[in-house]
């Protein structure tokens, strides 16, 4: 199992990821299984609704938020079908923190690691059934 964006839509999370630096940035993958993939058609980007002393660590996406990318999703006869964010200054692994909010199992989760306004690694992961850890998965440029 993979997920699949293009080189644009990679571009599309560093540069969300560079323009919010020093704080994390977070949005939603809109797009379609196909197979066991997991493919990409657009990205929709979210305001990081965590304090905003806490958000050059921490993100938040509220409960409104993810109301409307499924809305958002379901008008153009897509899926909601992961979600991404940014670790400023910090591997693109996921925390312990990112372990014990992750509320969707079942999606992929991509981190982008951004290094002094630089994006320098992309990564994504599915969470366990068991919500103890998370699992890496592949990223596929292309189609």
């Amino acid at each position: 199992m993979a997920i699949v964006l293009s080189a644009e839509l990679k571009a599309g999370i560093e540069k969300h990821g560079e323009e919010t630096f020093p704080n994390e940035c977070c949005g939603f993958l809109l797009g379609k299984l196909n197979g066991e993939d997991r493919c990409v058609v657009e990205l929709l980007r979210i305001a990081n609704a965590r304090e905003d002393e806490a958000q050059y660590n921490r993100f938040l996406i509220t409960p409104e938020a993810s109301f409307r990318a499924d809305k958002a999703a379901r008008a153009k006869r897509l899926d909601v079908i992961g979600c991404y964010h940014s670790h400023p200054n910090a591997p693109a692994r996921p925390s312990q923190y990112d372990v014990d909010h992750a509320a969707w199992s079942g999606f992929s989760h991509i981190i982008v690691s951004i290094r002094d306004k630089v994006a320098v690694d992309m990564t994504s992961w599915q969470l366990k059934e068991d919500r103890s850890a998370f699992d890496s998965e592949e990223i596929r440029i292309g189609g």
